[in-house]
């Protein structure tokens, strides 16, 4: 009997998630300059760890895909 393995993302606290937010937010930046697809940065780590951030306290996280939005237009500006 075959059993298909899929990688798990380790469970953080909201407090590791807050200490690490800057971190999340450069990754996110960073696949953004790459090109990347916002298909492809959704499956990464710092887009479920924004999204964790942004459902457990929205008043003070705002939402990845409104992240991605800002940082996308001010790439985009700065390359002019």
């Amino acid at each position: 009997m075959e059993t298909t393995m899929t990688p798990s993302i380790p469970q953080v606290t909201i407090g590791e998630l807050e200490a690490n937010y800057s971190l999340y937010c450069k990754a996110l930046r960073l696949l953004i300059r790459e090109g990347r697809s916002l298909v492809k940065i959704q499956r990464t780590v710092c887009w479920q760890r924004l999204a964790q951030l942004h459902q457990s306290l929205p008043s003070h996280y705002k939402d990845p895909d409104y992240l991605y939005v800002v940082l996308r237009r001010d790439t985009a500006s700065a390359r002019g």
